[in-house]
Order: structure tokens, then sequence, then C-alpha cells
């Protein structure tokens, strides 16, 4: 059952954690998340770090990366659960199964029994348990804050991974460098443990969307409704590309290639990767905040896409640079530009689509940023041949040309404003969803 809190539209810093305020789930929801991303970015550097300390090659580090993010491929199938069983129940197994991967790998790494395959492995199944439990994660969000309050409560959510965006790397950093990676990873699992000790409290709560759930339609027939109901979409189609875009070219290159940045170009250590990541970090943590304080605010579109476009231009200049000084600033505008990306992705995403479908539009959502992996597997092949810097720059500005197409094809993203606005803006999605499924 859906629980929505009754607040006051946010506006202005005092409303920026309205979201928070007197709804007991959605903080315990908050919390868990803040635990549960502080074990991913932590993982995210050691064991990126542990791969390019391996095999000292841009394309293994890439290879791993594509394993680790190659369960995205599951998203529509992840969609459809979210939409057909509880979303708690769902969170809590994926949680326990995360704590269960990462304490495998850290188990080997204490043992110096982890080999490369062993590492790639151990990624693909850390991944098994985080990118199929992104539907039901997101989708979440809305039961228990309700439209008006789902771009606070979503900046709020971006806020959380941005904060251990920040505290992750640089303790992960720091202990590579003083006691070893097998203790960062072993923090990564405490984290795990912390967020599904915090979910527990949220199991009397039932989240299944629509009367009595969808029981009787099979997991694929709800796969394809889904699709249907999306495609049939032209605000969501164009949201989703956007996301498709940044996932072709610049989530690669920042998943993978940051330690060969830190490296090569800057001649930095473990430590220097985790600050470098930090600045990203505290960028978007600021980023956040200030969509988090602008609440249910106009225009939301334009600055999902013009701060994508801000994003892909800031990832140029860093491309072209050479010295640490300014790379840090220029990863502190990359921070910030990438909020705009991803809080309003999902956010825009769950206001043009009908409750009904939200599981498996975020389903769809996790599909589209599933193409990661080969994305990865292809530039890393390319940064073998022509270099990380230039791979990087060449990315960077393709991504900005999709969106100036994007831009001119569908300019009713750009309009897309309030949560009160989207009926008259995209009226196509008030009945398909139900039809289909």
């Amino acid at each position: 059952m859906a629980r929505q809190a009754a607040l006051a539209r946010p506006g202005g810093p005092s409303g920026a954690f309205s979201s928070l305020r007197g709804n007991r789930p959605f903080q315990l929801l908050w919390a868990s998340n803040l635990f549960f991303f502080g074990g991913v970015w932590t993982q995210t550097l050691v064991l990126g770090w542990l791969a390019f300390e391996l095999t000292g090659s841009e394309l293994l580090v890439a290879v791993y990366t594509a394993a680790r993010l190659a369960p995205m491929l599951l998203g529509p199938v992840a969609g459809a659960l979210a939409d057909r069983y509880d979303r708690i129940r769902l969170l809590l197994v994926a949680c326990a199964w995360a704590t269960g991967a990462v304490a495998v790998v850290a188990a080997l790494a204490t043992a110096d029994l982890l080999p490369y395959w062993a590492l790639v492995a151990g990624g693909f199944a850390i991944g098994i348990a985080q990118s199929p439990s992104q539907p039901a994660r997101m989708s979440l969000v809305l039961d228990l804050v309700g439209r008006e309050n789902l771009s606070n409560a979503n900046a709020l959510n971006s806020m959380a991974m941005n904060m251990t965006q920040v505290i992750g790397p640089a303790l992960g950093g720091g202990m590579i460098a003083a006691i070893g990676a097998p203790a960062a990873l072993w923090v990564s699992t405490a984290w795990y443990v912390a967020s599904l000790l915090l979910l527990l409290p949220l199991r009397r709560l039932r989240t299944r969307t629509g009367p009595g759930g969808h029981a009787s339609i099979s997991v694929l027939a709800m796969v394809a409704g889904g699709f249907r109901a999306l495609a049939g979409n032209r605000l969501a189609v164009a949201v989703l590309l956007v996301t498709l875009a940044a996932n072709i070219f610049l989530w690669p290159v920042f998943q993978s290639f940051m330690p060969v940045f830190a490296a090569e170009s800057f001649g930095l250590d473990a430590a220097g990767l985790g600050a470098l990541l930090t600045c990203a970090g505290v960028g978007g943590l600021v980023g956040s905040l200030v969509i988090a304080a602008l609440g249910d605010f106009r225009f939301k579109g334009a600055l999902f896409v013009l701060g994508t476009t801000v994003w892909g231009l800031a990832w140029a200049a860093f491309s072209l640079t050479a010295s640490p000084g300014p790379a840090f600033v220029l990863m502190g505008v990359i921070g910030l530009a990438s909020a705009a990306f991803g809080v309003l992705q999902t956010t825009l995403l769950l206001m043009v689509t009908e409750p009904a479908v939200h599981g498996r539009a975020l389903g769809l959502q996790e599909l589209v940023i599933g193409v990661m992996p080969a994305a990865t597997l292809v530039i890393g092949a390319v940064a073998e041949r022509v270099g990380v810097p230039h791979t990087a720059l060449g990315a960077s500005l393709a991504l900005v040309a999709c969106l100036v197409v994007l831009m001119v094809a569908v300019p009713a993203l750009l309009r897309l404003g309030r949560a009160g606005d989207v009926v008259e803006t995209a009226p196509e999605t008030t009945e398909r969803p139900r039809s289909a499924t």
C-alpha cells in the first residue's frame, strides 16, 4: 500500500529536506540507501584499483567493469518483479545477497587468493545484487512520498549517493594506502549490513501496485506490456534516450578509467584517486541539495537536458587537462552538472508514466543503463589504441552532439515542469499502460 507524506511543497533551503520530515518509512529508506551506496562507492574504487594493479591493462579494467555492470540487462525483468511483488521484500533479498557477495570477495582478497578471473566473477555477483534491485528501490520512493514531493525525494536520494561518493572513495583510497584493499572491502561489507538492518522495520508495509497486484499475469507478459506502454510515450522515450547517450559515452569513462587518469595523467596514487572521486562527490552533493531545495519546480526537463550538456562539456575540458590542480576543480564541476542528470532522469520518467508501470519503466531505464558494459568494452578497445584522454574527449563531444539533436527533435522535453503539469503535457500516458497490462 502506497504511503504519502502530508508535506508542503518544498521551496528554498528550509524545504530541502521536506520529504524526510515526519515520514519515518522514507527516513529509513533514505538511511538504508546512504549505507548501501557507501558500500557501492567504496568497492567501486577498491575493485577498480585491484583490477588495474593485477593487470596493468586498460582493456582488462574495462572487461572487469563490463562484468560488474552486465546484470543491468536484467532491468525489464526486475522492473516487472517490482510491479508484481512487494518492493521492500525484494530490496531485503538484494541487500542480503550483496552482503554475501562482497564478503566472499573480501575473504579471497584477505587470503591473497583473488586472481583476476575471480575478481571479474565477484564483480558480476555483486552486480547481480545491485542492479536488478534499482527499479524496486526507485519506484518505492514515489510510494512513500507522493508525486509532488518526488523531485525533492529523488534529489535527497541522489544526495545520499553523492555523500557516500565523498566518503567512500576517500575512505577506500586512504585504507588501500594505510592497511590494504581487503580491509576496504570489509568496510563496504559492513555498510551493506547496516543498509539491510535499516530496511527490516519496513517489512510490515505493503507496496504492491495496482488492485491486487499482477498475480494473474506472467512476468514475461508484464515485460512485454511495459515495452508497449513506454514505446507509445514520446516523452518517456526522450528521457530514456538521454540516459542511453550518457551511458554509451560518459559513464563508461568514469566507471573504468579514473584509475588510469589518476596514475598516468596526473601521477596520483590510490589516495589521490580517492580525492579526485571525492571532488566529484562534493559537486554532486551540492547539485543534489540545490535541486532538493527547488522542490516541485518548473522546467525540470530543461535543467535535465542542459545540465547534462554542461556535464559533457566539463568532461571534455577534463580530458584535455594534464595538471592535478585543474583536474580536481573540473571533477567538482563534473559532479555538480551530473546532479541534474542523476536526479531528474528518474523523476521525469516517473512523472510521464502511469503508477501501474513505474517498476517496468524503471526496469527499462536499467536496461538502457545496461548498455554500459558493451560500451565500456568498445571504449576500452579504443583507449588501448589512442589513449584514455583522447577517448574521453571524443566521447564527451559525442554526448553533447546527441543532446543538441534531441533538443531539436523533442522540444516538449525542455518544457516538462511541475508534477501537476504532466497530464496536460503527455496525455497519452494516462490509459495505455493500463490496457497494456
